[in-house]
Order: C-alpha cells, then structure tokens, then sequence
C-alpha cells in the first residue's frame, strides 16, 4: 500500500498536535529527526497512521518514535502503549519509546540508540536529499 495506512480522518487533529508539541517532543525534533539528521532519513511529526498519530515516522524505515510523558506512567497506559504497538507492527512499522525525561536529559543517548537501530535493521540507505 503506498499510502502507509494514512487516515485523513485524523489530519486535523494531527495538525493541532503539530502545532502544541511538548517540549520533549519539540527538541527531538529540533536536534534530531528533521532535515534529514538522523543519517539522511526523512522523519514526519505527528503522523496519522492507522487509527492513531504517531509522534514521529520514518516511512522508508517503517520505524514509529514515540515520545512518552509522565501519563504513561502507570500499568493501564503501558498496556495501552503495548496494545497500539502490536496494532501498529500489524500494518508493518516497528515502534521505538522514549520518556520525555530521557529525551529531555540525556538526548545524546536517544540520538545514539535510534541511529543504533537504523544501523542494524535499515535494508536500504537512506534515499539521496532532493538538494543535490
């Protein structure tokens, strides 16, 4: 399928979450996942996929990064957490977690394991940047 399993029916309200980031989210995505910083992969914020948004999505890689605050901190929201993952490896992506607090305070540790990841699972190198 090569539309991904976008769900427009979820466009706006991934909009809005694009424009209320918190914090940790805002600086993964700053220092990061954009401009193509995470070894020349294109990364989208809030991205409807299924029924859910992910927070951030490599669609060449299939790889889902989600940014977890201080709400799923407790054995209901990790079941859920849990439950949306299995869905989502079902349509294919394979989902990293990250706590806010991780990336608020040791971003240089969650910069090394994503690239670990794409180093052992990426199939194919990252596409050429448009701007060469």
């Amino acid at each position: 399928m090569t539309n991904n399993h976008y769900n427009k029916k979820l466009k706006t309200l991934a909009r809005t979450h694009r424009s209320n980031m918190p914090k940790s989210e805002a600086c993964l995505w700053k220092y990061i996942l954009s401009k193509r910083q995470m070894m020349g992969y294109q990364f989208r914020r809030q991205r409807p996929i299924g029924n859910y948004i992910a927070d951030f999505v490599c669609l060449t890689l299939k790889l889902i990064i989600e940014v977890d605050g201080f709400s799923h901190d407790n054995p209901e929201a990790t079941r859920k957490d849990n439950e949306r993952d299995l869905k989502l490896k079902k349509l294919g992506f394979i989902t990293l977690r990250f706590s806010a607090w991780e990336v608020l305070n040791s971003i240089d540790d969650v910069d090394i394991l994503i690239g670990e990841w794409i180093t052992k699972n990426a199939c194919t190198p990252p596409p050429k940047s448009r701007r060469q």
